[in-house]
């Protein structure tokens, strides 16, 4: 009986193995050495369709923007010329922290071990209220994605001015830390 239980563990031990070594095949991504890195950006939002009062765009960045994975993140509202409602342009001051690999970081910079993830920030199948995000989504990818390490970005994305579309999609794989950032952060 003590056989059958150490052959059904070397079993499960070899195929545990085995998996580890298909993974990557199967679309899970092997680590990779990372660090935190700062990041500063602004950003002026414009657009015929949909307009945001001061919170709500820096709201919206906030909100994109922890998605990705920043941390530190510090979003001040800037070009607020209204006390109330939508701004014609408004925009944001963003000071963050986020993830590169370590080679692009500087020399002496803390590792980290991290993986990618794919993130959808704007989904094709958004409901009403999302409708007018196509023109934030375009100028998201060209603004901040650039001030995070990116691989397969996609943006599916017909924006035409006073037209809402129900049809906006925005996804980015992203360097994501293994384990929790340390209290404080």
């Amino acid at each position: 009986m003590r056989a059958a239980t150490v052959s059904r563990s070397v079993l499960a031990a070899l195929a545990a193995m085995a998996l580890s070594t298909l993974a990557p095949a199967f679309g899970a991504s092997p680590p990779v050495q990372a660090a935190w890195v700062t990041r500063h950006v602004q950003f002026f939002y414009q657009s015929f369709t949909t307009h945001y009062t001061c919170g709500g765009l820096r709201s919206e960045i906030t909100h994109l923007l922890s998605r990705l994975g920043a941390r530190d993140l510090k979003v001040r509202s800037v070009g607020c010329v209204r006390a109330v409602g939508p701004e014609p342009s408004p925009g944001v001051d963003v000071t963050m922290q986020v993830l590169v690999p370590a080679a692009r970081a500087a020399a002496g910079a803390p590792h980290v071990e991290a993986h990618w993830r794919k993130v959808v920030l704007v989904s094709g199948m958004a409901h009403f209220s999302q409708a007018g995000d196509c023109d934030l989504a375009e100028q998201f990818r060209r603004t901040f994605l650039p001030a995070f390490a990116t691989r397969k970005v996609v943006l599916h994305a017909s924006c035409v001015p006073h037209q809402m579309d129900l049809g906006t999609y925005l996804s980015a794989e992203v360097l994501v830390a293994d384990s929790p950032a340390p209290p404080g952060h």
